[in-house]
């Protein structure tokens, strides 16, 4: 069938990589093949192309494997395969039969097909159940209480921190001693033990006839070991296409290259200017050494026609990710003009921060573009503390992605709720939430305690006098302390945030096995308190919004509304909007403090703040806030940190950036002002004095 009519609206280099191996006879007999998409460029169009040429040169649709890593991605694949497919039919004048990718899912769902289909091969019941991150957590702790790690004298690592050094030694097909090296060295001295642990989970896994979620790749990687099993499997496909393939781990890699030994008919898809997600295994040595798996070297195909961005902004990207170490070489371009340059906006701290940013986002509002055209991007989810409370503040509504809402999350919710029992003590949703933060102190000590103060006049006297519950003696006087502290309200406020963080931090850690992370979202509240003149305002102004203006609500958002888009920039990978801001792009944010261990972090981190620019079409803010104000210094010195421009953007590229600081004086402002007149020789008093 002629496919030229389907082709044509692709550009040059999407049209090459659609038809990559295509026969004088129109048959494929088709190299191993990487597409180098850069941001925006159309890989989706060009993969889902490449899928349905081949099936209109009359390649099986069952005979092609597309991987994914979302279900949603894989189905925008099938559907737009399928439109073309359609169209080349009704072309001529004919109706295409429905098609159908059944092999167009996840890793994790095809590695769970074919395991239940080899099941008996592999000596596995094909009846094994799979856990989720939750249950394979609370199977590794079972095994660490039986082998008596949660009674060791010095601190065991928690079932979460366990669960993640064993998927990541799964994933990067690498020694545990040296996960622990790079990633845990906090955990370095416990490997003897750990190695212990992961042995009695697999075993409980075995019992049980359990799989987690990395048993899909480790076991179906296995199963390419087999040659007879190896030789089936790939068999069964003719054409393997790979989706965003620099966000696949070594695990991934070497199941790849089993399924295709030689590379034929393998296409993978991908820009290494994206890997950002080495947290999850991920390596982009993969993509960058995907061409020198094969001999002969694969075909390499560079997509570099942007259709998102404006020139200006690609001009920018381009010249930040131009400096990164080890890269395949692409200058982004487009057709989309504008003289609208990046802007670099300098603003004292984050409290100015997040009110430039309300500014310009009802200023663009007004000028006719929606709240979700327009987004606002951060490293870490806590850095939007104060852009939400300020966003809040003037009703402006907003769905975050990349973790909970500042204020609804749990370690937040719990500090407010110590506020607003001191508060009113007669306030049972709080008190209830407080009381049973204490070992010990289950809802019915708690229901006690809470009708025993309902009855009397004086609650802190009845607090102070109730009997402490038998399991919690130890620490129901700091509880009982810390109320009176704050009823009394001697040391003033925000001092009061400091004292209930205080009392708080050792519960902190207990709970949440990322205490450190949650430490500085409470770091930040005190922050947020301070522009506040009284615990009472604080309390009031913070109150819950309506569930319909924020991201509170647990499902999408009913479809007329409008909101802003607050993400993470890993959240915000293969997004778009017209208008995008990045907070705090200084060093110690972008890149992170805790990301500049070795090259290779801080070249992630460059990436990251490509990924971030990338998103914006025509319209693009890069906030430098220039103080940071910190915590734990001596009540003598500096209670504040300037910060520097993020060290990606150094002087040689400001050239593609408008630099603004904010706000801005207005005409007639006394820094305007004319010359002033002397009111005061204090010079002559000086010499006066001696005369």
């Amino acid at each position: 069938m002629d496919v030229s009519p389907i082709i044509d609206p692709l550009n040059d280099a999407q049209r090459e990589a659609a038809t990559h191996g295509v026969t004088i006879d129109g048959r494929f007999d088709a190299d191993p093949l990487l597409v180098i998409a850069g941001a925006g460029s159309g890989k989706t169009q060009a993969l889902s192309h490449r899928a349905a040429h081949l099936i209109l040169s009359g390649v099986d649709p069952r005979r092609i494997l597309l991987l994914t890593f979302s279900r949603r991605a894989a189905d925008e694949m099938t559907r737009r395969a399928h439109a073309v497919v359609e169209a080349a039919f009704a072309a001529r004048g004919r109706k295409g039969a429905g098609l159908k990718l059944p092999w167009a899912r996840t890793f994790h769902a095809i590695g769970a097909r074919l395991l239940r289909e080899y099941a008996i091969e592999l000596g596995l019941d094909p009846q094994f159940t799979i856990h989720d991150r939750e249950d394979s957590a609370d199977l590794m702790n079972l095994a660490r209480h039986d082998l008596g790690f949660s009674k060791t004298e010095n601190r065991f690592p928690a079932k979460g921190v366990c669960l993640s050094i064993y998927s990541r030694t799964v994933n990067a097909e690498a020694p545990l001693a040296e996960i622990l090296r790079a990633n845990f060295p906090w955990c370095a001295a416990w490997e003897k033990e750990l190695k212990e642990l992961f042995a009695a989970y697999v075993e409980a896994k075995q019992v049980q006839n359990v799989l987690d979620y990395d048993d899909l790749l480790l076991y179906w990687a296995q199963t390419m070991g087999d040659p007879v099993l190896a030789a089936e499997i790939g068999g069964r496909w003719d054409h393997v296409l790979v989706d965003e393939y620099q966000d696949t781990n070594r695990l991934q890699s070497s199941i790849l290259m089993a399924l295709k030994l030689g590379g034929r008919g393998l296409t993978v898809v991908g820009d290494d200017a994206q890997a950002i997600y080495s947290f999850r295994a991920a390596t982009v040595r993969n993509i960058l050494d995907f061409p020198n798996e094969f001999s002969p070297k694969a075909a390499v195909i560079t997509l570099d026609r942007n259709y998102r961005s404006t020139q200006p902004i690609l001009a920018a990207a381009n010249g930040v990710i131009g400096l990164a170490q080890e890269r395949y070489t692409k200058d982004l371009w487009t057709d989309c003009a504008s003289t609208e340059k990046p802007r670099l906006v300098t603003v004292r701290d984050e409290g100015d921060q997040a009110r430039f940013i309300a500014d310009k986002v009802l200023e663009n509002r007004e000028g006719g573009m929606r709240l979700k055209d327009q987004a606002v991007l951060f490293r870490a989810s806590h850095h939007s503390g104060p852009l939400e409370v300020e966003l809040t503040r003037r009703n402006i509504p907003f769905v975050k992605f990349g973790g909970l809402k500042f204020l609804d999350s749990a370690h937040v919710k719990d500090m407010l709720a110590a506020l607003r029992f001191a508060q009113n003590m007669r306030d049972r949703v709080a008190g209830f939430r407080l009381m049973q933060l204490l070992p010990g102190v289950g809802p019915a000590s708690a229901q006690n305690a809470l009708d025993a103060i309902a009855e009397t006049a004086d609650p802190i006297e009845t607090l102070a006098a109730l009997p402490a519950p038998s399991r919690a003696a130890a620490d129901w006087p700091g509880l009982v302390s810390l109320v009176t502290d704050l009823r009394q309200s001697n040391m003033g406020w925000p001092a009061e945030l400091g004292r209930v963080r205080a009392w708080y931090e050792p519960y902190l850690e207990r709970i949440h096995e990322d205490f450190e992370m949650r430490r500085a979202d409470l770091l930040q509240l005190e922050d947020i308190a301070a522009g506040y003149p009284s615990r009472e305002r604080f309390l009031t102004e913070l109150t819950l919004d309506p569930p319909d203006a924020t991201s509170g609500q647990a499902g999408v958002p009913l479809l007329d509304e409008d909101y802003l888009i607050l993400s993470t920039i890993h959240s915000a990978k293969g997004q778009e909007w017209r208008s995008v801001f990045v907070l705090n792009a200084v060093d110690g944010c972008i890149p992170s403090d805790l990301g500049v261990g070795t090259t290779d972090d801080i070249e992630e981190e460059r990436r990251l703040l490509y990924v971030a620019m990338t998103r914006a079409r025509d319209s693009l803010n890069l906030v430098v806030p220039q103080r940071f104000f910190t915590h734990g210094q001596s009540s003598t010195g500096d209670r504040h940190v300037y910060a520097s421009r993020t060290r990606f953007i150094p002087a040689m590229l400001l050239q593609h950036f408008e630099n603004r600081t904010w706000p801005v004086a207005k005409p007639g402002q006394q820094s305007n002002a004319g010359p002033r007149q002397v009111r005061l020789d204090v010079g002559a008093r000086m010499r006066g004095m001696w005369r």
